[in-house]
């Protein structure tokens, strides 16, 4: 599934939960949920955030939980450090 974000200006907070809620709308589009994506790489601005993202997954996934790989980055993005500030590339399995 490509990049995924959303709320971008938003609170960290608001950035991950938007890029989960762009995730889930593609993973809708083929009948699956966020319980099927089995891998993601998320990208940081500030790698320090990966708590607040794990809270988030506790709360959104439903107890399956996908490996994932975090990395910080600078994001070529319009709008500087108050601008994106999270991304979500995701695998997903349906078998």
């Amino acid at each position: 599934m490509g990049y995924c974000v959303g709320n971008i200006g938003g609170t960290i907070e608001e950035q991950i939960n938007g890029a989960f809620d762009h995730m889930e709308q593609r993973l809708a589009l083929v009948g699956l949920t966020l319980e099927n994506v089995v891998q993601m790489d998320c990208l940081f601005r500030d790698v320090w955030n990966i708590p607040v993202m794990e809270k988030i997954i506790k709360e959104r996934f439903k107890g399956k939980y996908p490996v994932r790989k975090s990395i910080q980055t600078e994001f070529a993005h319009m709008g500087g450090k108050e601008g994106l500030q999270f991304q979500v590339d995701a695998v997903a399995y349906c078998g």
